[in-house]
């Protein structure tokens, strides 16, 4: 019989105190596995035989902690030394047709390796004096380990429809882990990926991001799409692929398929961050390609995709149930992925380079990063080109910042000021008269300092304010007339 040398200390002496409680204990799940292939990890899983909760807090009490018990589970959480150390009693799960929560009864440790997602993951390993780190592999999860394959411990149809969440676990564990899914669970998931639909938004977004996280997010990602599961968790996704051909005369016009791209961008930026927000929006920076595809004389174009793009993101961001902290972030790289390249040409002004790097504030290393994730063309002399590209653009944009001092550009002139010289209430003036003073700073026609600033507004307010308070009497006539 297989072992694990079992080196946390915390375990051992878990072990020693179900002796002590008389219980039945084992380390069980993603411990087990990655010991197996020699990984390290803080979250450990005990499964009980007999009363988790019980013997749960009776470890806690060793430990001078307190367990945190979730009862309908029959688990509870004991954090010690770093570690979070969950203990479960063995236990049957079972979801109804269309429910999202599965009914739990006691079972034995058969049923509770059993009804787990994934060989690799059904695995136990004694805590027992008698046989510690003794490996219980009941459906060859060591054999499929060496393997690399995922495969389920029952028929899939069995596994997925226990828990639908499961199918997405197939496509972020061969991510995480670089596996192969066996073919009878792909089929198994094509065949029933409408499933998906009864599991919570929040779930499905835990293990989106995971795959997103992973070494190498493809491999997840092409899963969801390859086994319609992307077309139900994220449709403006799915729509990237395919690509349309026009033939005329001798000539074909073809683009390339999106989706791949877009794939690809992503696994390029994952060798570079493990930002979330960052890999996101590689993955998402052509969403509006689909709705703005056209066709001229020249090929295909995309005019506008990546102001759509942004707009989108709002939308999509309340669907999956996305931080909404993070949107502008990623509404600024989608919105400006393409303006780097545009200021390559050496006779662009400072003025327009400015500009780049004001919008992009913080976010100015990551959208170069963006943009360099991009490229994906085979062509190592294109490739090298349009690196090179990048290179000489972020070679203006650090000349210009520390010539212009623009890494702490605020706008010299507060709006309080603006305020109190203007008697002015907080209001939409305010912000257009401190724009202007932007403006003039980024245009190069004053330099970024409080005096020139002050005497351009004290120069230009009021012609400016006249003007604003024109514009408001045209909307105010407008109005009036329409009605």
């Amino acid at each position: 019989m297989a072992k694990i040398k079992i080196s946390e200390s915390v375990l051992k002496k878990i072990g020693s105190y179900a002796e002590e409680f008389g219980a039945e204990v084992y380390v069980v799940g993603g411990y087990v596995r990655d010991s197996l292939l020699g990984r390290k990890r803080k979250d450990i899983d005990c499964t009980v035989v007999g009363d988790s909760i019980a013997f749960a807090e009776f470890v806690a009490d060793k430990f001078g902690k307190k367990a945190v018990v979730f009862e309908r589970f029959r688990t509870a959480m004991v954090p010690y030394r770093g570690y979070q150390i969950e203990f479960v009693g063995t236990r049957k799960e079972v979801y109804k047709e269309n429910s999202r929560k599965p009914i739990v009864t006691e079972g034995t440790l058969l049923d509770d390796l059993k009804r787990r997602d994934f060989t690799v993951n059904a695995m136990a390993a004694s805590l027992m004096n008698k046989n510690f780190g003794e490996v219980v592999d009941l459906f060859l999860g060591i054999e499929h380990l060496e393997q690399k394959l995922l495969k389920t411990p029952l028929e899939p149809m069995i596994t997925y429809s226990d828990d639908p969440l499961r199918m997405m676990r197939a496509a972020r564990f061969a991510a995480q882990l670089e596996f192969d899914v066996a073919e009878e669970s792909i089929a198994a998931i094509a065949k029933m990926a409408e499933r998906i639909k009864i599991i919570s938004q929040e779930r499905i977004t835990d293990e989106f991001f995971k795959i997103l996280m992973s070494p190498k997010p493809s491999i997840g990602l092409n899963i969801l799409f390859n086994t319609g599961l992307l077309g139900y968790i994220f449709p403006e996704l799915a729509q990237l692929s395919g690509v349309d051909a026009i033939e005329e005369g001798s000539k074909r016009y073809a683009h390339k398929d999106v989706l791949l791209h877009s794939f690809k961008v992503l696994d390029n930026i994952s060798l570079r961050t493990e930002n979330l927000w960052l890999r996101f929006a590689s993955l998402v920076h052509d969403i509006a390609k689909p709705k703005t595809k056209r066709f001229s004389s020249h090929g295909w174009t995309f005019h506008g995709h990546e102001e759509l793009g942004a707009r989108m993101m709002p939308s999509i961001f309340r669907r999956l149930k996305f931080p909404m902290e993070a949107l502008d972030y990623v509404q600024k790289l989608i919105r400006m992925h393409q303006r780097p390249m545009q200021l390559v040409d050496s006779e662009v002004t400072d003025s327009a380079v400015r500009r780049l790097a004001f919008q992009a504030g913080d976010a100015l290393e990551d959208l170069f990063a963006l943009c360099r994730a991009d490229i994906t063309t085979k062509n190592p002399s294109l490739s090298a080109k349009y690196l090179n590209n990048y290179d000489v653009v972020a070679q203006k944009v650090i000349e210009v910042q520390e010539k212009d001092k623009l890494r702490e550009f605020q706008s010299p002139v507060k709006g309080e000021e603006i305020m109190l010289i203007c008697g002015l209430p907080p209001s939409k003036p305010v912000g257009i008269i401190k724009g202007k003073i932007e403006d003039a700073i980024l245009d190069g026609i004053i330099p970024n300092d409080y005096d020139a600033a002050k005497s351009y507004f004290l120069e230009n307010k009021d012609s400016w304010l006249k003007a604003i308070n024109d514009e408001d009497f045209k909307k105010i006539s407008k109005n009036i007339a329409n009605n």
